[in-house]
């Protein structure tokens, strides 16, 4: 009888939450051992590498085709796959409605799970903009949350301004100021996105992803990293003595063969929804578990730029860089109450078969904060399972009365925004996005200061009760958000690792 293997630290996840906490971790300690387990395998040749960059030319322009539409529960496929699949080894790698998993999740119906390694990091926009006001949650430590965001800054590659402004860019970012001067103090004034990827003189923009946040991921070459794809995590192992977690019990999803793998520490990454599901699974329950479920609201639209109105002849309109879809890439910042609204506009020029300018559009998009309330959870069957044999996750969401005050709000700012740049038709060219739709789900293991029954974990992410158990990602952040998460719950992870790294050094002191 063999023994049964051990880890210093086992992140179960390996997408961007997962890469910054083994990234931390491995500039701390050249020599901890972490494993990483993961159920989906890698899309294309190498795990952990982002859609926008893979080599393949078919998977490549796939993705950039899909992607234009600016919306991440559309552009990911996410919501062609809404029956249940016949197993896990059905589902090729990439984005799936939960439907496709067997969830309950009607009351979201745009809902998507990623199944591929690198999770939604190989998917997402690589929009970074970062949390003001009431979306910060610095539990009383100011100075240390902006170093938290600085580092996770660093860890996502977070360029200032790198698709635009162009000239018409400007033109439109003019408008945006002038319109709301003096809502926000001037870091926050209307400006080119934040996002992250790395910045080149031509052609497309490498995006940041699991893989290059921390390169073992997608190229190995680390002895003491070891990256398990194909593997779930169906439980941890609680250990009866002394409260701590042993390890966790895995299964993969080939053949279904099970095995356990123990470890000093786990710290769970596993998006917003597995990450409380593998918890129930567990038998680790505290009240808070899966409510406060949250996702900013999506109101969409769009405008062709009147030209005559501000005089731009058609070929002077500008053309994007190749590997990219948009001119301009701008960033409406929330600002309090004056404010309320996450502004996300992405340009583009249309062109012929011949690559001359046809029009320009100005792509609207305003994600509205929704409250964050108990009463939207995700409840876990006792008994049903879904595909991958876990507790069944069923969801309750509904939009408060404010909440729908505030929507209503929103469309009309999407129309009042879109009628100074030329007519508008709000019944076809604005929307609300059904609940899910920017993939953006948080609350549902968040943090907090006391075990009060109201967060499942402290500030670094440690879950109560436990002394070796860690959480970190957008499901962590307690706030209501109107921003885009990934910046936000990279914080998360910096915190997580940092603690862990903390931990183990006291262990070792004593």
């Amino acid at each position: 009888m063999t023994d049964t293997p051990h880890t210093d630290v086992l992140v179960v996840g390996s997408g961007i939450m997962g890469a910054v906490v083994a990234r931390l971790l491995r500039d701390t300690d050249p020599a901890l051992c972490i494993t990483m387990v993961d159920g989906g395998e890698a899309i294309g040749t190498a795990p952990g590498v982002h859609l926008h960059d893979v080599d393949d030319p078919v998977l490549w322009e796939r993705y950039n085709e899909q992607v234009t539409s600016g919306i991440q529960g559309m552009y990911t496929g996410a919501e062609v796959v809404r029956e249940v699949a016949d197993g896990l080894d059905a589902l090729t790698p990439g984005m799936f409605h939960a439907l496709a998993f067997g969830e309950d999740a009607e009351a979201m119906p745009a809902t998507a799970l990623a199944w591929n390694a690198g999770g939604m990091g190989v998917h997402w926009t690589a929009a970074t903009p970062w949390p003001a006001g009431d979306e910060v949650f610095d539990f009383g430590d100011p100075a240390g949350w902006a170093a938290d965001l600085a580092t996770a800054h660093r860890m996502l590659a977070v360029t200032p301004a790198p698709i635009g402004p162009t000239k018409v860019g400007e033109l439109v970012l003019d408008v945006l100021r002038r319109r709301y001067d003096g809502t926000g103090p001037h870091d926050r004034r209307p400006q080119p996105m934040p996002m992250a990827v790395t910045a080149t003189p031509s052609g497309p923009l490498p995006r940041t992803a699991p893989g290059t946040i921390f390169p073992p991921i997608a190229a190995g070459g680390d002895p003491a990293f070891t990256l398990v794809t194909g593997t779930l995590a169906t439980s941890l192992i609680v250990s009866e003595d002394d409260g701590r977690i042993a390890g966790a019990r895995l299964r993969r999803v080939t053949d279904g063969a099970e095995s356990e793998l123990h470890a000093d520490t786990v710290v769970v990454c596993a998006d917003a929804l597995r990450t409380p599901q593998l918890l129930f699974a567990s038998g680790i329950r505290p009240d808070a578990l899966g409510r406060h479920l949250n996702e900013h609201a999506f109101v969409t639209g769009r405008v062709l730029l009147d030209l005559d109105r501000f005089g731009i002849a058609l070929d002077a309109l500008p053309l994007a860089r190749v590997g990219e879809f948009c001119t301009d890439s701008l960033w409406l910042p929330r600002n309090g109450a004056a404010q309320p609204f996450h502004g996300q506009i992405m340009n583009r020029t249309y062109v012929d078969e011949a690559g001359r300018p046809l029009a320009h559009n100005v792509g609207l998009a305003l994600y509205v904060p929704v409250e964050s309330r108990p009463e939207n959870r995700l409840v876990f069957s006792e008994s049903a399972t879904d595909l991958a044999g876990l507790p069944r996750i069923g969801v309750e969401f509904a939009y408060s009365d404010a909440d729908r005050a505030l929507l209503r709000r929103a469309l009309d700012e999407v129309r009042a925004i879109a009628e100074e740049f030329g007519p508008f038709d709000p019944a076809t060219e604005s929307a609300l996005l059904p609940p899910g739709s920017s993939l953006h789900v948080t609350g549902t293991v968040r943090s907090g200061t006391a075990d009060d029954g109201t967060s499942v974990c402290d500030p670094d992410g440690r879950v109560w009760g436990f002394d070796n158990l860690y959480l970190a990602g957008n499901g962590v952040i307690p706030t209501a958000m109107a921003a885009n998460v990934t910046l936000t719950g990279a914080v998360t992870a910096v915190r997580a690792a940092r603690a862990v790294a903390a931990h183990r050094t006291a262990l070792t002191a004593h």
